[in-house]
């Protein structure tokens, strides 16, 4: 799944394409493109025409486009999800979903999903913040993230330190490939329980994380296959900065021990043996 270099990616490209733009037309060709849009297909496409974009933001992994009417257009990519700037005679892509023109006759936006895991939806009133996303926590990147805030919350969790680090209401943005390198470069496990974390090897941590998702942002974020691409189409090329990310048998780049895979909810872990020792059990 798209993680917050990817989709801060996507923000930046559209910010350069369509801000300022009035939507003309809105198609909605699949209807579980919008299904997170309760009153229907007919009303997303009805609210949004006519209305002009402001501006595009990001909030963890979702994207909000805020409209001149207060409301906002709200986006996030699932799995799959891709928003492309396309000439208007260009081609259909087999799994678009839904397509917006504009007044101006320039590029359309375009939302192609082939697992229809993402999904768009106007939020009323939803310009500042959709009510949606109020939840979800400032990622390390933005502007108003409380780190000492943040510092305190973590040393105060018993689960993983992983596990925290991926709970999106602690910080957002943080999804498993990213969790995985910022641990190796803090030469921590991602079962070293969090509350037994030193507050300067929190704020350590937190800076690692900060440099892997500045690096992976200048890249482009991490493509392993062609669903991640920005709105031109173009995959990122982190993926061939990553030091564990599916490194699985591979030397670590700093000891030369082999990477291990671990499993970890429904997906994997890898870090190294011998610089992310595994935490010794706690006693009950």
């Amino acid at each position: 799944m798209p993680e917050l270099p990817e989709v801060e990616t996507v923000r930046q490209g559209l910010a350069a394409w369509v801000v300022g733009r009035e939507i003309a037309a809105v198609e909605v060709r699949h209807p579980r493109a919008v299904r997170r849009h309760l009153p229907g297909p007919d009303h997303f496409a009805a609210t949004l025409t006519g209305r002009r974009l402001l501006a595009v933001h990001r909030r963890g992994k979702f994207l909000w486009l805020p409209l001149d009417s207060g409301d906002a257009l709200l986006a996030h990519l699932g799995m799959s999800g891709q928003l492309l700037l396309r000439p208007g005679g260009a081609p259909d892509e087999i799994h678009l979903r839904v397509r917006f023109e504009f007044a101006d006759g320039g590029p359309q936006l375009r939302f192609v999903d082939q697992r229809t895991f993402g999904g768009l939806a106007v939020s009323p009133g939803g310009a500042e913040l959709p009510a949606e996303i109020a939840h979800i926590a400032r990622d390390p990147l933005e502007d108003g993230f409380d780190e000492t805030g943040f510092v305190a919350a973590l040393r105060r969790r018993r689960a993983g330190v992983k596990s925290a680090l991926l709970d999106q209401c602690l910080i957002s943005g943080v999804g498993n490939i990213y969790a995985d390198e910022a641990l190796w470069r803090a030469r921590l496990h991602g079962q070293r329980p969090a509350d037994s974390l030193t507050g300067p090897a929190a704020r350590r941590l937190l800076g690692h994380v900060r440099d892997v998702l500045t690096e992976a942002i200048k890249a482009g974020g991490t493509s392993f296959d062609a669903l991640y691409v920005n709105v031109n189409g173009e995959s990122g090329w982190f993926d061939r900065s990553l030091d564990v990310y599916g490194r699985e048998g591979l030397p670590c780049r700093r000891c030369g021990a082999a990477i291990r895979r671990e499993p970890f909810a429904n997906r994997s872990s890898y870090s190294c043996p011998r610089c992310q020792l595994r935490p010794r059990r706690r006693r009950s």
